[in-house]
C-alpha cells in the first residue's frame, strides 16, 4: 500500500459494522459493501464503529473505535496498555470464551484436514490469567524527539515500540520492572546501542541479557550489574550473536535457572537462552496430562521426539523402564543429560538429530517402542509422522503449538491405523490467539 492509499484510508470516516463471528485470530468478522471485513477489537454479536486500516481486493481490515452494542462476553482488559501494545489480542474477551474459541479452532482444523473428531474432548487446561509469562524479548529504543526511552513490545500492527509502564501478563518480577529498566537504560551513555533485552525467569531467579551493538563503557556495565545485584538477578551481555552471550554477574556459580516439577520430584536446570515453556503453571499441568494419557508402564520403552532439555523425557523416565529423547540441537542434548544426572536418572538417553532429515538409519530409529511422545515446532512433523508406524508404538501423545499442523499430521496417523481418541486445548498463552493443544492416538 503506497502513501496515497494510506492517506485516502485515513481520510475515510468510520463505518458501522455488525459482527457475525470471531475469526481464528480473535478478530471480529463482518461484511460491508459485499466484502469481508476483519475487525480488530470487535466480538461476535456486536455492532461497532470501525476505521478501515487496510483495503484488499477480497477483504478489508479495520480497528474498532466505538462499541455501539456490546457482547456480554466483553470484559475490561486487565492491562492498561491493551489496544496499543501488540503483545496480546484477546484481553477484551471473557477468559472462558477465549478457551472455547481455541477449542473451536482445533475442532475446525481436525474437520478441515480429514473429517476427524476425537472420541472424547478433554477439559481445557487453564490456570492464572495474568503474570504467567516467564520469557520474552523486549525491544529498546531511545526516541530523541521525545527524549524518552521505550522498552517492551511493538505497537499493534506497527514496528514502533509501545510506550509501556508495566505488563500484566509477564511474571510480576519482569512485568513490574519495565519502568525501572527504562530508567536504567535511559541513564546509560550507551543507551542508543542497546536494541533489546532478553528476559528469562526461573523459580529462583531472573536473568537479563542486554544486547549491545557497540562496546559499553565500564560505568554502563557496572550500572547494569548494580541493577541485577540489588534484585539478586543474573546479568548477561551480548555484544554480537548468541555465541557471544556471557554472564557478568554473579561472577561465580553456574549460569543456570531452575523450575520445579513437583508431581515427579524433579528440578529442571536451564540456560537463560534455552527453549522452555513460557507458562510454568500450564507446563506442569501439561506434562502431567501427557503422561496420564500416554500411561507409560514400568516395563515399557518410550521415545520422546523434539525433546528439548527433557521437559517430558525425564518425567517419562520416572515411570517407564527406559526413555530415549531426540532433539535437533546438540546443546539441548547436553542439557538433557545434565538434568538426568542432576535428578539421578540413569534410564534415559538423548540423541542429537535433525528430525526434518532422514533419520531412518540411526540406531535408535531401528528400535521398537511401546509408547511415543512428540512435541514438534509450529511447522509440525509431517515426515516424522509418516515414519512413526515403524516404531511399533501402540500409543502416541502429540503436543502441538499449531492446530493446523496437528490436524494435518493427525490425518497421516489415521491413514496408518491410529485412532484419534482424545484431544483438547491448553491455555499456554492466555489473552493471545495462540493455541496449544494435545492429542492421544491409539492403534489396536
Amino acid at each position: 500500500m503506497n502513501r496515497k492509499q494510506r492517506e485516502r484510508i485515513k481520510q475515510q470516516p468510520p463505518i458501522t459494522l455488525e459482527v457475525t463471528k470471531l475469526g481464528h485470530d480473535g478478530r471480529g468478522v463482518a461484511h460491508h459493501d459485499g466484502k469481508v471485513v476483519f475487525v480488530d477489537g470487535a466480538l461476535a454479536g456486536e455492532v461497532v464503529e470501525a476505521k478501515v486500516t487496510l483495503i484488499r481486493s477480497k477483504y478489508d481490515e479495520a480497528n474498532t473505535v466505538n462499541v455501539i452494542k456490546a457482547s456480554p462476553l466483553r470484559v475490561q482488559p486487565p492491562c492498561k496498555h491493551f489496544g496499543v501494545c501488540g503483545g496480546c489480542s484477546l484481553q477484551h474477551i471473557d477468559a472462558q470464551a477465549q478457551i472455547e474459541l481455541k477449542q473451536e479452532v482445533l475442532a475446525e482444523q481436525f474437520k478441515h484436514f480429514g473429517q476427524l473428531e476425537p472420541q472424547e474432548w478433554l477439559a481445557p487446561l487453564r490456570h492464572s490469567q495474568a503474570g504467567y509469562r516467564r520469557k520474552a524479548r523486549f525491544g529498546v529504543r531511545f526516541v530523541i524527539k521525545k527524549d524518552s526511552l521505550l522498552l517492551g513490545f511493538r505497537e499493534k500492527g506497527s514496528n514502533y515500540l509501545a510506550e509501556l509502564e508495566s505488563c500484566a501478563v509477564m511474571d510480576p518480577r519482569l512485568g513490574q520492572s519495565i519502568m525501572p529498566l527504562r530508567e536504567l537504560i535511559g541513564g546509560l551513555a550507551g543507551k542508543d546501542d542497546i536494541p533489546q533485552v532478553e528476559v528469562a525467569a526461573g523459580d529462583d531467579s531472573v536473568a537479563l541479557i542486554f544486547r549491545h551493538m557497540q562496546p559499553l563503557v565500564d560505568e554502563d556495565v557496572q550500572a547494569l550489574i548494580n541493577f541485577c545485584q540489588q534484585r539478586d538477578w543474573q546479568c548477561y551481555l551480548q555484544p554480537s550473536g548468541y555465541d557471544s552471550v556471557h554472564r557478568v554477574y554473579p561472577v561465580d556459580g553456574e549460569d543456570r535457572l531452575h523450575y520445579a516439577m513437583p508431581d515427579f520430584g524433579l528440578t529442571m536446570r536451564f540456560y537463560p537462552l534455552d527453549f522452555t515453556q513460557v507458562n510454568t503453571e500450564i507446563n506442569q499441568k501439561m506434562v502431567k496430562l501427557a503422561l496420564d494419557l500416554l500411561d507409560p508402564k514400568p516395563n515399557e520403552r518410550v521415545l520422546d521426539l523434539f525433546c528439548g532439555l527433557g521437559n517430558f523425557t525425564l518425567p517419562l523416565a520416572t515411570r517407564a523402564q527406559y526413555v530415549i529423547g531426540v532433539e535437533g540441537d546438540q546443546a539441548m542434548v547436553e542439557r538433557g543429560y545434565e538434568n538426568a544426572r542432576h535428578n539421578q536418572l540413569s534410564n534415559v538417553d538423548f540423541y542429537a538429530q535433525d528430525l526434518t532429515a532422514d533419520f531412518s538409519q540411526q540406531p535408535w530409529a531401528k528400535e521398537g517402542f511401546d509408547a511415543l511422545l512428540i512435541d514438534p515446532p509450529r511447522s509440525g512433523a509431517l515426515e516424522v509422522v509418516r515414519y512413526l508406524p515403524n516404531f511399533g508404538a501402540k500409543r502416541i501423545v502429540y503436543v502441538s503449538c499449531n492446530p493446523a499442523t496437528l490436524a494435518r499430521d493427525a490425518g497421516e496417523l489415521a491413514k496408518a491405523g491410529y485412532t484419534l481418541v482424545k484431544a483438547g486445548v491448553m491455555d499456554m498463552f492466555t489473552h493471545t490467539a495462540h493455541v496449544e493443544s494435545i492429542a492421544l492416538f491409539i492403534k489396536e
